[in-house]
């Protein structure tokens, strides 16, 4: 088989095992929280990943979407966090809603196609998206076939760099999760957050056979040679290859933390539903309930501070014995 041919082969074994992942099934729950999203805007397509796909719905589970537009005014928000979602994506915002007696809560990330397409390729410096949507996800609704088909093509994008990235992180001969391992160590280590260790080992263990089938195919579409024999795949890499790979991923270890930072900083002025959620977060593992008046919901900042010297006196910051 030429390369033309393999290469041709590979894209279509891809999507067709993408193409199945994002249309497998969700919990009623997911369903009826994306109802709910999609009456807030016009969405081209809203997409489920995170704990809540792998672990299923508890009663304690913050589920994660991504809501993906067309362009920022098809989501309603205020200017400011338009301008900050065009400049510094993805806003993040929270959302509760009651069914069944219980409370469904998640955490809404927003971009648009166009920023979706470009931070899920190998270029970006900005690691965040790809390696999210490197992992399982599901597209729960989508527009039309059209933003069914551009989302589908992102998401395929997010896997191959996943994949290209692993070839330089992972052994030189090894089983296909040592090299969806090595590429988790390294992008957690990048990103600012609190993740227990092994946790990228923790996801790649939950799906084994979708890791080992989408290994090969992404280094050949992106054109990364390989030897396979016996279940053990050797990417064929110089030692140069190597070496830019690792001080490309220096620079973007470098800028990963301040771009977190900045996030937060603009979530200060554009997390809404924050003052809900860091409510939530504080009750589940305090077990000190939060009162929420308007204000502080409309004004968080300026009740925030007042708040916390309550909460402080009340032990809720106190180490558990």
């Amino acid at each position: 088989m030429s390369g033309t041919s393999q290469s041709r082969s590979a894209v279509q074994q891809l999507a067709d095992c993408i193409t199945a992942e994002l249309q497998t099934s969700v919990a009623p729950e997911v369903r009826e929280f994306v109802s709910e999203l999609n009456e807030k805007g016009r969405p081209l397509g809203i997409l489920f990943y995170g704990s809540g796909l792998r672990g299923g719905i508890q009663s304690d589970t913050l589920m994660d979407f991504y809501v993906i537009l067309d362009k920022q005014s098809d989501w309603p928000r205020p200017f400011a966090a338009r301008m900050g979602n065009a400049l510094l994506p993805p806003n993040v915002e929270y959302y509760e809603i009651e069914s069944g007696g219980k409370t469904l809560r998640a955490k809404v990330a927003i971009l648009t196609l166009a920023q979706f397409r470009r931070l899920t390729g190998f270029t970006t410096w900005d690691t965040t998206v790809w390696a999210r949507f490197s992992q399982p996800v599901r597209l729960v609704w989508s527009a039309d076939k059209k933003a069914e088909a551009a989302l589908t093509r992102s998401v395929m994008r997010a896997v191959i760099t996943g994949a290209r990235w692993a070839a330089c992180f992972g052994p030189e001969k090894g089983q296909a999760e040592e090299f969806w391992n090595a590429l988790y160590q390294r992008t957690y280590q990048t990103e600012l957050r609190v993740e227990k260790a092994g946790r990228g080992a923790s996801i790649v263990t939950a799906y084994p056979e979708r890791y080992a089938n989408l290994l090969a195919p992404c280094w050949a579409i992106a054109g990364v040679e390989f030897a396979q024999q016996a279940g053990q795949l050797s990417p064929i890499l110089a030692a140069q290859e190597r070496e830019k790979s690792n001080a490309d991923w220096l620079l973007r270890k470098k800028i990963g933390k301040p771009l977190n930072i900045a996030r937060l900083i603009k979530a200060a002025f554009t997390f809404a539903g924050g003052p809900r959620y860091a409510a939530w977060k504080i009750e589940r593992h305090s077990g000190i309930s939060v009162p929420l008046t308007p204000f502080a919901e409309k004004h968080p900042l300026i009740a925030g501070p007042p708040l916390l010297w309550k909460l402080w006196r009340k032990g809720a910051f106190q180490k558990s014995s």
